[in-house]
């Protein structure tokens, strides 16, 4: 039940994230004086609606995303009342269509900027200076967090009482321990932990020297046993290994939260990290296309391969379900950068292809008058239609390959 209720819930968030990047769109064109007809919550048959003033609002009966009309958006709308003309968008002087265009993206930034601020003053935000890679992680000291359990596949899911209990635990070992040899072996660091661990086998016994607030002290166990691959290829086959039930209390802080007014900076630096993050994403879509196709065909999901809003939403269910709602919320905060983004593109049907031909016309304006030359006047979108259909064909490939995979061989973060 909880998984259903994550998955309604990262849904409606992304519904209502779409309507409002719809209503900033209304909002700014209403400012400046255009014509708003029409602004609905979903498409196909209305359900339900209202006339204030000149627009018409309302909700339609397939909940996926939202729109609204504004009159005369391109000089080539044929539907114009002569007495809107003068109110007719593409009348009205390039910054002002600019603002209006990429306001929709804009709403996207606000609530992911503002999410991602309550975020640093609330849960706090990745430590900057957390160690990132595999090789740093295993030079830390080896202080202990203890397992409730040990998980004997090689996955991460919550505990049941079917799982054997943490041999740490077990021995009496506490978290912030940290452990100094394994049966006479010194262990300076975590990564001398896991090599010392590996070359003993599932139900031997371990002597274990430990520090605990400064004081040496010793205890034993016996191992259990859980599946990993080698240390030394992590995506290399698994295989049975002997487990401590322990992880890795970094020396430091995974996260740090923020006040009020320091956040702003923190949360200014995260976005500029995922900016960057976001555009290499980008520019890895097309090589992952194979990888989804692999993934429909019946190979394994790269988990680097791209989702679609069914993806995200059953992630979203899993975030619920294991109550790790900052996962949640950053799965928010990630999609709605990433929309944002993606729709500036200068590429029709989306709004940063309507907002380049607005300055290519501005440019092309300039240019014939130094150049002496008559105003060449707007651009024909009808001449831009076969390139816009390729646009749209292409993008409703992509879109119904990553549904695909994401219903037959989802991405999951947690074994259900």
């Amino acid at each position: 039940m909880s998984y259903l209720l994550g998955v309604v819930l990262f849904a409606l968030a992304i519904l209502i994230s779409v309507s409002l990047h719809e209503a900033g769109h209304m909002v700014t064109a209403k400012a400046f004086g255009m014509k708003v007809t029409r602004y609905f919550v979903g498409f196909g048959p209305t359900l339900w609606s209202f006339r204030r003033g000149e627009t018409e609002y309302g909700l339609k009966g397939i909940p996926l995303g939202g729109f609204c009309k504004i009159v005369g958006m391109t000089p080539q709308d044929d539907d114009v009342d002569p007495a809107d003309e003068p109110r007719a968008m593409w009348r009205f002087p390039v910054w002002k269509r600019t603002i209006v265009m990429s306001a929709g993206s804009v709403t996207h930034f606000v609530l992911a900027i503002g999410a991602l601020w309550i975020i640093a003053i609330t849960a706090g935000l990745p430590n900057p200076n957390f160690p990132s890679t595999e090789a740093a992680i295993r030079q830390e000291p080896a202080v202990i967090q203890l397992s409730e359990c040990v998980v004997p596949e090689n996955t991460l899911r919550p505990c049941t009482d079917a799982d054997p209990a943490s041999p740490a635990a077990q021995a009496q070992l506490r978290n912030g321990d940290r452990i100094t040899s394994v049966n006479g072996t010194p262990v300076d660091n975590y990564g001398q932990l896991l090599t010392t661990l590996r070359a003993l086998k599932p139900g031997d016994t371990a002597q274990i020297a430990y520090v605990r607030d400064g004081q040496p002290a010793t205890t034993s166990t016996v191992l259990a046993q859980t599946q990993r691959p080698p240390l030394d290829d992590p995506q290399g086959a698994v295989a049975p290994v002997a487990a401590l039930g322990v992880g890795l209390v970094p020396s430091t802080p995974t996260r740090i939260e923020y006040g009020p007014v320091a956040a702003v900076g923190a949360t200014a630096d995260f976005t500029g990290d995922m900016a960057v993050n976001t555009y290499e994403a980008m520019k890895r879509i097309p090589q992952k296309v194979p990888a989804l196709w692999t993934a429909i065909t019946g190979g394994e999901r790269d988990i680097d391969t791209p989702i679609s809003v069914v993806g995200a939403s059953r992630l979203g269910g899993e975030a619920v379900e294991n109550e790790a709602w900052l996962l949640f919320f950053m799965l928010f905060v990630s999609l709605n950068f990433f929309i944002g983004v993606f729709n500036l593109l200068p590429l029709l049907p989306l709004d940063g292809g309507h907002i380049a031909i607005i300055w290519f016309e501005r440019a092309r304006s300039w240019l014939y008058a130094k150049l002496r030359r008559p105003d060449p006047g707007r651009v024909d979108y009808f001449k831009l239609m076969p390139f816009t259909y390729a646009v749209i064909l292409i993008g409703g490939a992509f879109t119904l390959l990553t549904i695909t995979a994401d219903v037959v061989n989802p991405i999951t973060l947690f074994s259900r």
